[in-house]
């Protein structure tokens, strides 16, 4: 109800204020123009990084403070802590870095994301950079209209960091303006209530503008504009990093249970470095005035001491809670945990797995493993097997010989419930991917693993049809149908064991394309034994002619299950590594067929 009422609610303030004063128009569209500048350098970094980023973020897992400086300075050189959290949680949820690894890089992030208000405090509100933002519009709009992705890249970071000097520009005038008509000094409170209270406000200012940045853009020019003090400018601060966290919140709504878990880091970081600091402030002020002074900034530069107490506080914060991120790590694996929904639920593929080819590739491959665990688990029961036997060493002949009773298995309501609906969330996904610029080898990728849960699918439906003559004969009283049923059973629950160990283990030195081929072997020979020997116990009078069709064509069923599983096998025990020098493939080469 909040969020129906909260957009018109703001955009009535904003009308009145735009109408009521020239100043106030002068402030909003210097936020405006700033915060379009960051979504520009967001677009453009996104493209320009490409898989180096990726590569990068991949390559932190083994060690936290890897992980902090690669937040760190990513966010310094991007100037978008949103966007390197959205990117972390679209990782995290693909299962490409470790929840570690994760909150190492959400705290490098909030470090990084201070050097925008030294960037802000210093060059951008002491020096005309307005007049540095006009050849930039120039070069990044040429830049933008060429055909080369890189070019274009090049001119969304140009048009962004011109937009984001524009945005500064305007501030700058409205608040000078402003200053001149009222005096929000006259506002200012002091002691604990008033840094609550200007926490309060800096929380909702970053909420509403979903940009710590914006805000403190606006915080540091009413300062040098005298129109707040310095105190309320330190806790409008600290409410700028509160209110952060709400992005990353919003932006885990949609993700799998691994990005909610690390927004849960997010907020819990947030929220206790801003009441360490609410807590110590004073002594924190102090400290900010003694360090001002040995790197010789004025007394009266509250601008820069300002961006000092900005970057002082998050570096506080990390250092109170690096020696705890194993705990929160094992807290928040313990108590945040997703409810029941049913394994045909999909867990990997969300709007964040979109962000990058990388992640594309790594949530829809997690995705389809998973429709695969759901069809390894329906497959062993449609032989009256459990998974734990297929899983064991327990020897498959005689667990086959030993089975007392077939067991009840509605194939078509699983096949629905587990399998098809999976497979469709699975093909809506890669609809969803092929609006996103990637590679060649990505797109190949993609295109394999849509065929590898094609398969899957199709290895269902034919248990759906062989379940079927399994419940009617398989412990039939002639023990020659019997034995002949055991053999297709004993078939399938080898190559099922023999995948099973493919998966855990890894495929062979030699390669995983020569052991599908020997598995391939395997069946075939498998099915001619059983042919031949089907022929002559029909010649012996041991077999109907009835019977004997109807095993041939569960054979037939059998062999359509084992090819479409070694299909299948093959993309997902054997997929190559994504190539980061790749060039964008065609829209022709992205194309792909929906299957209805």
């Amino acid at each position: 109800m909040l969020k129906k009422f909260s957009l018109p609610l703001v955009l009535l303030v904003l009308a009145y204020g735009l109408w009521r004063s020239a100043d106030f128009v002068d402030i909003a569209a210097g936020v405006a123009l700033f915060m379009f500048g960051m979504v520009l350098l967001e677009q453009g970094f996104k493209t320009f990084a490409g898989g180096a980023l990726e590569a990068l973020l991949q390559r932190i897992t083994d060690g936290f403070g890897k992980s902090l400086l690669v937040g760190a300075v990513s966010t310094t050189l991007m100037q978008s802590s949103s966007l390197v959290s959205l990117l972390t949680i679209s990782f995290v949820s693909a299962e490409m870095i470790s929840l570690a690894a994760g909150i190492g890089i959400i705290m490098g992030a909030n470090i990084g994301t201070t050097t925008g208000a030294w960037l802000i405090a210093g060059p951008g509100l002491s020096l005309d950079i307005g007049s540095y933002a006009m050849p930039m519009l120039v070069f990044g709009m040429v830049f933008m209209m060429q055909r080369g992705r890189g070019l274009r890249a090049a001119g969304n970071l140009l048009l962004g960091v011109a937009f984001l000097f524009l945005g500064i520009h305007y501030m700058k005038l409205g608040f000078a303006g402003f200053q001149e008509g009222v005096d929000l000094s006259a506002y200012a409170m002091t002691g604990l209530k008033g840094v609550l209270l200007y926490t309060l406000i800096g929380m909702l200012v970053t909420v509403i503008m979903q940009s710590s940045h914006a805000t403190l853009l606006i915080v540091i020019t009413a300062l040098s504009a005298g129109q707040i003090s310095y105190e309320n400018a330190l806790a409008l601060a600290i409410g700028a990093n509160l209110g952060s966290t709400v992005t990353i919140v919003l932006g885990s709504l949609t993700s799998n249970l691994a990005g909610k878990r690390l927004a849960g880091s997010h907020v819990l970081f947030n929220v206790i470095t801003a009441t360490v600091a609410i807590a110590i402030l004073q002594p924190l002020a102090e400290l900010v005035d003694m360090l001002a002074r040995l790197i010789g900034l004025a007394p009266d530069n509250y601008l820069l001491r300002l961006a000092l107490f900005h970057t002082l506080f998050n570096v506080l914060g990390v250092l109170l809670l690096a020696p705890f991120v194993g705990l929160l790590e094992q807290v928040l694996l313990r108590y945040v945990r997703s409810s029941d929904k049913g394994t045909e639920q999909p867990l990997y593929l969300n709007p964040h797995a979109l962000e990058t080819p990388a992640t594309i590739v790594n949530a829809l491959r997690l995705e389809v493993l998973h429709l695969f665990e759901n069809a390894y688990g329906l497959l062993a029961h449609g032989l009256s097997l459990s998974r734990k036997t297929i899983d064991s060493d327990e020897p498959l002949h005689m667990a086959v010989a030993n089975t007392r009773r077939i067991i009840a298995l509605d194939v078509e309501d699983a096949y629905e419930g587990k399998i098809k609906r999976l497979h469709g969330d699975i093909v809506a996904f890669i609809v969803a991917a092929q609006s996103q610029e990637t590679t060649r080898s990505v797109a190949e990728q993609i295109y394999l693993l849509r065929q590898a849960s094609r398969a899957i699918v199709e290895a269902v439906r034919g248990m759906k049809h062989l379940h079927q003559h399994l419940s009617r004969y398989a412990l039939s009283p002639n023990p020659v149908v019997r034995a002949r049923y055991d053999q297709l059973r004993l078939q399938l629950a080898e190559l099922l064991r023999a995948l099973r160990k493919v998966q855990h283990d890894g495929p062979p030195e030699s390669g995983l394309e020569p052991l599908l081929q020997d598995l391939r072997a395997s069946a075939d020979f498998a099915s001619r034994c059983l042919i031949d020997d089907l022929d002559e116990r029909l010649v012996r009078h041991e077999i109907s002619a009835t019977v004997a069709a109807a095993i041939m064509n569960d054979q037939a069923d059998l062999e359509a299950i084992c090819e479409a599983l070694l299909l299948a096998s093959a993309t997902l025990f054997g997929v190559p590594k994504i190539s980061d020098n790749d060039n964008v493939a065609d829209p022709e080469t992205l194309e792909m067929s929906v299957e209805q």
